[in-house]
């Protein structure tokens, strides 16, 4: 494998304007190929927006979702990849040929769609299926996986896809900055967003806390670390919806340190060399080949019941 230069976007989208947030993403696929990416990633359901859809109908979320790859999205994708000669990954709603609906990310070049994930684990929305399968695909020699949001939360998930063969595992977000049983969690008051240009440290601070990346950081270097892998984190920054939400969009390698990161309120990217020399020098790897799945197979495969309960959302939403 060649080195290969990753860009990782935030931008603030407009909730079910799929023309402005796709012209955002071709003006920083843009800048991100003039700086010599070879591919940028952009967060959950950026193409459509995200919390707004817990307010949706089955029928506005059938209205607000597209055919996977034949829809006006994914052809629109294929465009900014063909234009700026880069590969782009962005999130939107799915419908299928039965109407079932479903969160899917996907990953198109020049010559059209190259990988779609579905969300494994969905809440926004009750008329969301949760995907059944993991995803790994290759790009330029490189061997990826992608996993959505909640998703990581199950770290199960991660290992599957790195044991699938993912050295560079992809996690759109829209997270961060809502309440929750952990210390120090909470709503960010968007009357600080608001206020930025006058008043940015007052933000900041709230964007760093454990709202925001204090509780990032306990997870995501130990999820690179652990597996030994390249993570590639998206996150919105700005207004999603009622929302505010804090960006810190990243790349973080095998040894659990981030490469690049935005540290602006702009619409932006990080921008990182991944290298493969680490994928093999990182304690992840190691940990790996130490592994003795005969005595915690029958464990971990165990029958189980699977719940899944987001604080933030009201009862009646869940």
């Amino acid at each position: 494998m060649e080195k290969l230069k990753l860009a990782s976007a935030q931008f603030e989208n407009r909730s079910g304007d799929k023309d402005y947030n796709l012209g955002v993403m071709d003006r920083l696929a843009g800048e991100a190929a003039r700086q010599g990416a070879d591919a940028i990633a952009f967060h959950e359901c950026s193409v459509t927006g995200y919390t707004f859809a817990r307010h949706l109908s089955k029928e506005q979320l059938l209205d607000l979702s597209e055919l996977i790859p034949e829809g006006e999205s994914v052809q629109r994708l294929t465009q900014i990849a063909r234009k700026h000669g880069i590969v782009v990954l962005a999130g939107l709603f799915e419908k299928d040929a039965q109407d079932e609906l479903f969160k899917a990310y996907v990953c198109v070049d020049q010559n059209g769609l190259v990988a779609k994930y579905r969300k494994l684990h969905p809440f926004i929305n009750p008329h969301l299926n949760p995907g059944n399968a993991y995803c790994v695909f290759e790009l330029k020699g490189w061997k990826c996986g992608i996993l959505i949001c909640y998703d990581n939360n199950i770290l199960e998930n991660v290992r599957a896809t790195k044991l699938l063969g993912a050295d560079i595992l992809f996690m759109p977000h829209v997270t961060m900055c809502t309440p929750s049983t952990r210390p120090g969690a909470g709503f960010v008051d968007p009357a600080l967003w608001e206020n930025r240009e006058n008043d940015p440290t007052s933000l900041r601070l709230e964007f760093q806390s454990m709202k925001g990346r204090g509780w990032l950081m306990k997870w995501l270097p130990a999820r690179a670390y652990d597996n030994g892998i390249y993570a590639v984190f998206s996150n919105p920054i700005g207004m999603d919806d009622d929302q505010l939400k804090n960006g810190c969009s990243m790349i973080v390698d095998p040894f659990g340190d981030v490469l690049a990161e935005c540290q602006t309120f702009e619409d932006s990217f990080a921008l990182a060399t991944l290298t493969p020399e680490k994928l093999q020098q990182a304690g992840g790897y190691r940990y790996l080949q130490a592994r003795r799945p005969e005595l915690y197979r029958d464990i971990i495969g165990q029958e189980h019941q699977s719940e899944q309960k987001v604080v933030w959302l009201n009862p009646g939403e869940e």
